[in-house]
């Protein structure tokens, strides 16, 4: 049996996600508690720091690779995929009246849309 095929190198990535996970649902929690109410600021504030986040993760690695795979795969995977939640957005939109349901859809397409566009541009503007 080689180092990749022992159980315990299969269950390490599971871990790391799992940990990502519970930490990210955790801060979701939190963000969407402290907003206000009567629209779903805490799920857009979110996705769009998640879409952010994520941005900054992968050009990352894509142009200094200084993140080890671990660390991509806890952030990446884990935190981010829980802290950013695209059902409770489908959920909460389909709750709101009409007008601000279409507020919502543009509001998050665009607000992530630009900030995986602007954490691309600070990705490539820290590199030496």
């Amino acid at each position: 049996m080689t180092g990749q095929d022992h159980p315990l190198a299969r269950a390490e990535p599971l871990f790391l996600i799992a940990v990502g996970g519970f930490v990210g649902a955790a801060l979701r929690y939190a963000v969407s508690t402290a907003l206000p109410g009567g629209f779903p600021w805490g799920t857009l504030a979110v996705n769009v720091l998640g879409s952010f986040a994520l941005g900054l993760l992968l050009y990352e690695a894509r142009l200094t690779d200084l993140l080890s795979a671990e660390t991509r795969l806890i952030l990446g995977t884990g935190l981010l995929s829980s802290f950013t939640t695209y059902s409770t957005f489908a959920v909460e939109t389909a709750s709101l009246d009409p007008a601000m349901a279409v507020a919502n859809v543009g509001a998050n397409y665009a607000l992530g849309f630009l900030a995986v566009v602007a954490a691309r541009a600070v990705t490539r503007g820290s590199l030496p």
